[in-house]
């Protein structure tokens, strides 16, 4: 039986902002963050300012000792783990697949927090995916990791509605606060021994492979509502893009719309203050907001004030 007043020494692993709720959460609960393990600076930015990553920010502010290796498949590497001595090493979003000297280290095994109901959506970028596929649930898998990529037992689910207007930015912020809290929820059940691994259904696994730039271009022939739920997929990064007498054109807060259009997939029905319309191939989008080539992001009607977007006009995938 686990002692339910144990404290768990842990070594987290993490980098982007999706890690730092679940960072937060463990220094503020009463287990001990041994080490936290981060990807090294990276430049950023126009002046490529070498930046430290959220995760590192936030484990030197508390005073947690930071490991930022170019190389984690080492000897060395893992024995400087071990000389922390964890119970359990704790993973989110921390860009790279450890190696078994990695995974056998702990006797707890390593614990990886992922932004998806496994075995919905393995891979980099499973919030994203979520709203490409026009998913109507989405949720964090507490899961216990092998060398697969997301595919270990499940250890625990929460699950959430994606609402009609969510993008990617906005589910993945509700995703990464709900990651914190339903580990913290997993480890007190940890310790009370409550937390039997459930195997994943290997036969229904879905993939969600990183996301390039060039996957934000727009396929008008697709149907209103697929590129509804592409544009919103694609926001903040990389964004879904078409492109107009030359120029780079990026669309966001999509809605669709009920009027019916026989024009080619991609011509411009109507633009005024209610938004731009635009035939697809099944139906007609409404979209909002767009981002002139150059220019900041604004509403259509702020872009009107100044430019004119004409009935008849058609956007292409490319220039």
């Amino acid at each position: 039986m686990m002692d339910t007043q144990k404290t768990f020494r842990i070594i987290f692993m993490g980098t982007p902002d999706f890690s730092v709720p679940t960072l937060q959460g463990l220094i503020d609960s009463r287990d001990q963050v041994v080490a936290v393990v981060t990807q090294p600076d990276r430049p950023k930015g126009r002046g490529k300012k070498l930046t430290p990553p959220p995760v590192k920010i936030l484990a030197e502010s508390a005073g947690i000792p930071v490991l930022q290796p170019t190389k984690i498949r080492t000897v060395e590497f893992a024995e400087t783990l071990g000389s922390f001595r964890p119970d359990l090493i704790i993973l989110v979003a921390y860009g790279r697949i450890l190696p078994s000297n990695i995974l056998d280290l702990p006797p707890l095994g390593c614990i990886n927090v992922h932004g998806s109901l496994l075995p919905r959506h393995r891979g980099a970028a499973p919030i994203q995916q979520a709203v490409l596929a026009g998913d109507t649930v989405a949720g964090v898998t507490i899961m216990q990791m092998d060398t697969g990529m997301d595919t270990g037992a499940i250890l625990l689910q929460t699950s959430i509605p994606i609402a009609e207007y969510d993008t990617a930015g906005s589910l993945f912020s509700k995703l990464s606060n709900l990651g914190g809290k339903t580990l913290l929820e997993a480890l007190d059940l940890l310790r009370a021994n409550k937390l039997p691994p459930a195997e994943q259904d290997h036969s229904i696994a879905t993939e969600a492979p990183p996301l390039k730039k060039e996957h934000g271009s727009i396929d008008w022939e697709k149907s209103a509502s697929e590129l509804h739920c592409f544009i919103r997929g694609m926001d903040p990064w990389p964004t879904a893009y078409s492109f107009l007498d030359g120029k780079r054109f990026r669309f966001f807060v999509p809605d669709l719309s009920d009027i019916s259009s026989d024009q080619p997939p991609g011509t411009i029905i109507q633009a005024d203050k209610n938004g731009l319309l635009i035939a697809t191939g099944g139906g007609v989008l409404s979209v909002r907001e767009i981002q002139p080539e150059g220019k900041k992001r604004m509403t259509v009607t702020a872009y009107l004030c100044g430019q004119t977007l004409e009935s008849g006009q058609q956007f292409i995938p490319e220039q």
